[in-house]
């Protein structure tokens, strides 16, 4: 046994992990690794790392294999077994322990721009045991390194971990500061988003470069099973807590229209991870707007939304919004019903912001949460095809969906539900072939790359 790495992800406790390991004998196939709970990882002889989609175990291809990207982490899996497969049984096997050492499954969480291909395989041996709102990517050991089953989906650098450094991080979260004392969601956004989260939007923003978030709206008006800043009635931590104000116009003007001014390929985004939904503060985005482009022209103006209110993105588009990011778990209806519980809007009205954006000549993105064994079922490539040529969508953004897989599957029924998935690699080429103006990423473009092919 060679111990891989003693600087684990933590489940709660994210760590940097050093990618300083032994070197094994090559091997064809990478090899299954497992944690012994206390930090420590390691690889199991004899076993291949395996995958999963739903209830499907795969060891994947070597074209879906990457090395594992720098700033993605490592987390070991509480109260689930690590399941690889045996070559001298030719199965896949529950890996109990090893050398007498108990086990726990382990799996990445994929740096910015990488999109995993199948989840993370394993045994969970207690169910009342929730796992966090993170994506589990199969992970594996060969003798160069960790690898992980993704794809790059955006070669954008906005949010590669190499270009961040700490003490630039912090010099302009204080320069930040003192430019806007007495502004509340500065302070959020510093003291919260870039101190506390280490939210890589906001820690652009202090830099004055590229996307900045402006997250609006306390409230939501959907009751998502995999909301990351609010669970009513669960157990599950969310990883940030929700705006606890709404700001005011001037408060939002006075640092957007700076940025846009100022940033290269420069983009404010109304709809943040550490709010709700924005177009329930549509009067203040519309006034917002209004005043944005009252003072510059220049850079892009985008909104993340559930896209719940058209009449309100009419608005929005008449005072100068540029994109929407509509996010979407799934094509079909009844499992975006359930996933998003919505609470005043159905899907019927998400579908109409998007024609009224057509109408207006802006730019559409689906952030499109990535589910392997459902994104790619066959029902829903078809469902979301015909979504994308309707609207003629321009984007979709190939979102990781945060989420324990099997609380997933339970809440949308996808275990009793005919599927027939085809592989998010050959979905992508096949979703390419039947709407070939569509792009695929990961980030909300700027203008200037709306028809620059990044992906």
């Amino acid at each position: 046994m060679a111990l891989l790495c003693c600087l684990l992800f933590c489940i709660f406790l994210p760590v940097k992990i050093e990618l300083t390991m032994t070197q094994n004998p090559v091997k064809k196939s990478p090899l299954l690794v497992a944690s012994d709970g206390h930090g420590q990882v390691f690889e199991i002889p004899g076993f291949e790392m395996a995958a999963m989609r739903i209830n499907e175990r795969f060891t994947p291809h070597e074209e879906e294999l990457i090395p594992m990207p720098h700033g993605s982490v490592l987390m070991e899996l509480p109260g689930r077994k690590p399941v690889g497969f045996n070559h001298r049984s030719n199965r896949f096997e529950v890996v109990e322990q090893y050398r007498g050492i108990p086990l726990l499954a382990v799996a990445a969480f994929l740096a910015p721009a990488y999109t995993q291909l199948y989840r993370a395989a394993y045994h969970t041996q207690n169910p009342a045991i929730k796992l966090p709102l993170f994506a589990y990517t199969p992970v594996g050991w060969k003798r160069d390194g960790f690898q992980v089953a993704a794809v790059r989906v955006d070669r954008d650098i906005r949010q590669d971990l190499v270009n961040f450094d700490d003490k630039k991080i912090e010099a302009g979260a204080k320069k930040t500061l003192q430019k806007y004392p007495n502004n509340r969601l500065v302070d959020h956004l510093v003291n919260h988003c870039v101190r506390l989260y280490h939210c890589p939007a906001a820690q652009n923003f202090v830099q004055d470069r590229w996307e900045c978030p402006v997250p609006t709206s306390p409230s939501c008006n959907a009751r998502c099973v995999g909301c990351i800043s609010k669970q009513e009635g669960s157990d599950i931590p969310v990883t940030q807590d929700r705006l606890s104000f709404t700001p005011t116009v001037a408060e939002i003007v006075e640092f957007t229209v700076p940025h846009l001014e100022q940033a290269p390929r420069a983009v404010i985004s109304f709809g943040q991870g550490c709010e709700g939904e924005p177009l329930l503060q549509g009067e203040l985005l519309e006034a917002a707007i209004r005043e944005i482009r009252h003072r510059t022209d220049r850079g892009t103006i985008n909104l993340n939304t559930n896209a719940c209110y058209p009449h309100v993105v009419e608005k929005l588009c008449r005072a100068g919004l540029d994109s929407i990011r509509v996010s979407m778990n799934s094509a079909q209806p009844d499992l975006y019903a359930a996933y998003y519980r919505p609470r005043d809007f159905t899907f019927a009205d998400v579908q109409e912001t998007m024609r009224v954006m057509r109408r207006h000549h802006k730019w559409i993105s689906l952030n499109y949460f990535i589910f392997p064994g459902l994104t790619d079922d066959t029902d829903e490539m078809q469902a979301l095809v015909k979504i994308v040529a309707e609207h003629t969508v321009d984007y979709i953004q190939m979102r990781n969906l945060n989420i324990d897989p099997e609380l997933y599957s339970e809440e949308l029924g996808l275990t009793n539900r005919p599927l027939r998935a085809i592989g998010i690699l050959q979905w992508q080429k096949a979703i390419r072939e039947k709407t070939p103006w569509l792009r695929f990423g990961y980030f909300n473009p700027p203008k200037e790359d709306w028809y620059i092919n990044n992906s």
